[in-house]
């Protein structure tokens, strides 16, 4: 797509926001419920794009794509009045008389910015956000997932109009000329190499943003966990999609007693929930998602390389797949340790005490999750408050983004922002403050000013 139609997309949104047509909520509401369906009817055309884009089943299309867009979209649908609606707070006696409230305003025209790694629920998941506070929006899907954006574009524009929402299919070209135009909200999730350029970008129109970013989240195993159930959780959530999760475990640490029992454990899911027949070859791997490309295929084959592979490690370049791989005590200054890993490659790292892990972690970056597996509450306890995290999951892995009811979003190199629910209501809205006076005034207030009955009394009751 060129500048001249990408200015056109942009004037137009601009117009129709200004109609004030994305404000009536009756009508927000039923462009959520036409969502819905479409995405109920082209369950068949995002299961092939994902297959095509990732070698996704679907089943985790379902699961990890389609499922949690469907209630996203329904707590808005059943809560977008009431959220909606202005808020009445409290008047001071400053302001007395009056009548004090808060409108929640869009902001207006949005930019989202959407990854490869779960190319449909990342995208439509803020753009929900954004529809349902009243916005516009123009949508960049990733480029590294075509088939996805292709269906993306269709699925968008059979229930918006182009001048409310637009899918916009390209590269880097088309997303750093987006990025110039005076958007009035920014939303990226990417690495937080690419955020940061997108911050800088935004800073020039000093247009606000959330970064939804990554980097590596640690895994905390002590010896008071079901090692079974935890070694259960973790593969699961490590090796979904093969690992190209931004909230999947990066690396284990786990005392050095329960080590050798909780690997048999891992490779026992492993192979239970990738069923193959022959573990040396691709085609004998039920189900396990494919690499996106060859860049990153060629980057998790480097992370291999050089270290003590426990298990797995097959690399099948012609078909991008690496099998589930398990590495052990791999050094801190290796790349694997350096950068995040977004592929099915865990480093399992041995620690004397779990006190060691908390040390350990605070080496890195604050993380976007934090996964502590014990039943010891005050080690729990322990854990959240001395780590900085975005989120926290106990005894389970990536659950805790499922919730609706719980934000989602990093800190510091992780991200800034968040969104999932009421919270995605809040970051594509602005809270007006409006004071309504009554006509009633206080002469008080008013210069020349001298002692008083009025302002001694009000100095007495403000320091109470």
């Amino acid at each position: 797509m060129n500048k001249k139609e990408l200015d056109s997309i942009f004037e137009d949104q601009k117009r129709f926001f200004e109609t004030g047509s994305t404000k009536d909520v009756k009508k927000r509401v039923e462009l959520l419920l036409k969502l819905k369906r479409k995405l109920s009817e082209s369950e068949d055309l995002i299961c092939s794009a994902l297959e095509k884009d990732l070698g996704k089943s679907k089943t985790e299309t379902f699961l990890t794509e389609i499922y949690m867009l469907m209630t996203e979209i329904t707590f808005f649908i059943k809560n977008l009045s009431s959220l909606s609606t202005p808020k009445k707070v409290r008047t001071p006696l400053s302001a007395f008389p009056g009548k004090s409230l808060i409108f929640a305003e869009p902001y207006g025209n949005v930019l989202i910015i959407s990854p490869w790694n779960y190319p449909l629920q990342l995208a439509l998941a803020p753009l929900v956000g954004a529809v349902a506070a009243g916005n516009c929006v123009i949508l960049k899907p990733s480029e590294y997932a075509p088939h996805t954006a292709a269906a993306l574009e269709k699925i968008i524009s059979g229930v918006f109009s182009k001048e409310h929402v637009c899918t916009v299919c390209g590269g880097i070209e088309e997303t750093s000329y987006l990025l110039e135009k005076p958007n009035d909200y920014i939303f990226f999730t990417g690495s937080p190499q690419i955020g940061k350029v997108v911050m800088e970008k935004a800073a020039l129109n000093l247009t606000p943003l959330t970064l939804e970013l990554g980097g590596k989240s640690p895994c905390i195993v002590d010896r008071t966990a079901d090692i079974a159930l935890s070694a259960k959780r973790i593969a699961w959530g490590k090796f979904i999609n093969a690992g190209q999760t931004c909230v999947a475990p990066d690396y284990i640490l786990i005392e050095e007693e329960i080590k050798e029992r909780f690997l048999k454990e891992l490779i026992k899911h492993i192979e239970l929930f990738y069923a193959y027949a022959d573990k040396e070859h691709s085609n004998g791997y039920a189900q396990f998602p494919r690499i996106i490309n060859e860049k990153h295929f060629s980057r998790l084959e480097g992370y291999i390389k050089n270290q003590k592979v426990i298990y797995g490690g097959i690399c099948e370049r012609e078909k991008l797949f690496i099998s589930p791989t398990i590495i052990e005590n791999p050094y801190l200054d290796s790349p694997v340790m350096q950068n995040e890993i977004f592929g099915p490659v865990l480093p399992v790292i041995e620690v004397s005490r779990r006190e060691e892990a908390l040390e350990f972690v605070k080496n890195f970056p604050k993380p976007l999750a934090l996964y502590i597996f014990s039943n010891d509450s005050e080690f729990v306890s322990k854990s959240l408050n001395t780590i900085s995290s975005g989120g926290a999951c106990i005894n389970d892995t990536i659950s805790h983004i499922t919730s609706e009811h719980l934000p989602f979003g990093g800190v510091g190199n992780s991200g800034m922002g968040s969104y999932h629910g009421k919270s995605s209501f809040d970051t594509f809205t602005h809270y007006k403050s409006v004071l309504f006076k009554g006509r009633l005034d206080i002469k008080a207030k008013y210069p020349p000013y001298g002692e008083n009955f009025i302002l001694n009394l009000i100095k007495k009751i403000i320091s109470k």
